[in-house]
């Protein structure tokens, strides 16, 4: 049976999508995206780059600067035009489809090496750009239930969630990250990438933008719901939510016996994955089912469950989502999460798959199983199970 590995994850900081004080508004996705591919080739010699298989990115806005993200750049990158480049679409798994689709692709005997991650700048492509809604969905659900803090919303309503539980929930989101940072945890998936602002000066930019270590609940208490009127809303705001972001991550995945080939060492290996469909007017708890059928998959129960990242789209739908799978908080998101460290949409998938290996390297080295999942725009859901390779 041929297996899928991870050799190496990597990602780069994650900006702000800010157009004044983001620090990558002055690049573009697949500025992002070379970068990575750079700086892997470099920390992995004994993958020659003609052997590589495919690139492929998830990126949910394939448009403007991330049309043929994938493709325009490999070839911008200065790569062998004879490596081909797949792009992948699943809105906030839009990276975690592409993971899926290269260890399918490596199990299956297709490739042996291939670059997989994922990228989405939502300064130059903010959400929404370009988009025609078909009005044909109109027939079946209100259109104005589909947007995504309004799902939160919901969610939160049909599960009793409070405010103080979310804010809560989001403080110790960034109190994790900020220590994460703190302790260096980042320092070895996170790749430094130069920017040269308006004025011409360059920064070297090093770490994450938006967790903020010196937040306190009464804080985020005083911001106001977000998406409903005061009086309707379970409290849903801008604190218990992920940001806009920029950011790009990338994995290198092989097949088991090629690596050992190479002398590449590896820590995990792909268990499972799978997708689900749910209610779009709740699309938050996506992670549920598709966790589900992932476990079922693998053969273990959530108890088998070690160490989760769930993106934080909101925390409305990460607390529910937890609950109804019945894995503790204390599991998830060890180094903060999303509404911390950013949610750059397509990239997501990637990064909580590179965040969730470089946890079970170090901190939780003994730990046999590792869950990365995440809710999907318009209902549904994604999830990765991976198994320690002994």
């Amino acid at each position: 049976m041929r297996e899928a590995v991870i050799v190496d994850g990597i990602r780069t900081p994650i900006a702000r999508a800010h157009k004044e004080k983001g620090w990558f508004r002055t690049l573009k996705s697949p500025d992002l995206l070379t970068a990575l591919l750079k700086a892997m080739l470099e920390r992995n010699p004994k993958v020659k780059v003609a052997e590589v298989d495919g690139f492929y990115v998830g990126c949910a806005n394939q448009t403007l600067s991330q049309h043929g993200i994938a493709r325009l750049s490999w070839l911008g990158s200065g790569l062998p035009f004879e490596i081909p480049a797949v792009a992948f679409e699943m809105q906030c798994a839009s990276a975690m489809a592409a993971i899926h689709g290269a260890a399918n692709a490596i199990i299956a005997g297709q490739g042996d090496i291939y670059l997989v991650g994922g990228a989405e700048d939502m300064l130059h492509v903010p959400m929404g750009a370009n988009i025609e809604f078909w009005s044909q969905i109109g027939k079946f659900y209100n259109p104005f239930e589909l947007p995504m803090g309004l799902t939160a919303e919901k969610v939160a309503a049909k599960w009793n969630i409070g405010r103080q539980e979310m804010d809560q929930f989001s403080y110790e989101s960034h109190m994790k990250a900020a220590k994460a940072w703190e302790q260096g945890k980042f320092k070895n998936e996170v790749i430094p990438i130069e920017a040269t602002f308006e004025d011409g000066s360059k920064q070297m930019i090093e770490r994450d933008q938006c967790p903020r270590g010196d937040t306190t609940v009464a804080a985020m208490g005083q911001l106001k719901p977000a998406f409903l009127p005061p009086d309707k809303s379970k409290g849903v705001t801008a604190g218990n939510s992920s940001p806009l972001n920029q950011g790009a991550a990338l994995l290198l995945l092989l097949e088991r016996s090629k690596a050992d080939a190479l002398g590449l060492s590896y820590h995990l290996k792909y268990k499972s994955g799978a997708i689900a469909g749910v209610d779009p007017t709740m699309m938050g708890i996506g992670p549920i089912p598709s966790s589900q059928k992932a476990m079922k998959l693998a053969g273990i129960s959530a108890q088998d469950i070690d160490v989760v990242e769930i993106n934080e789209a909101f925390a409305s739908q990460s607390i529910v989502s937890l609950k109804e799978l019945g894995i503790p908080q204390e599991k998830a998101n060890l180094w903060g999460g999303a509404i911390a460290i950013g949610h750059p949409l397509g990239a997501s998938g990637a990064r909580i798959t590179v965040t969730l290996n470089s946890i079970m390297k170090t901190d939780k080295k003994d730990a046999q199983y590792g869950l990365a999942t995440l809710c999907v725009g318009f209902g549904q859901g994604a999830a990765t199970i991976w198994e320690r390779a002994k």
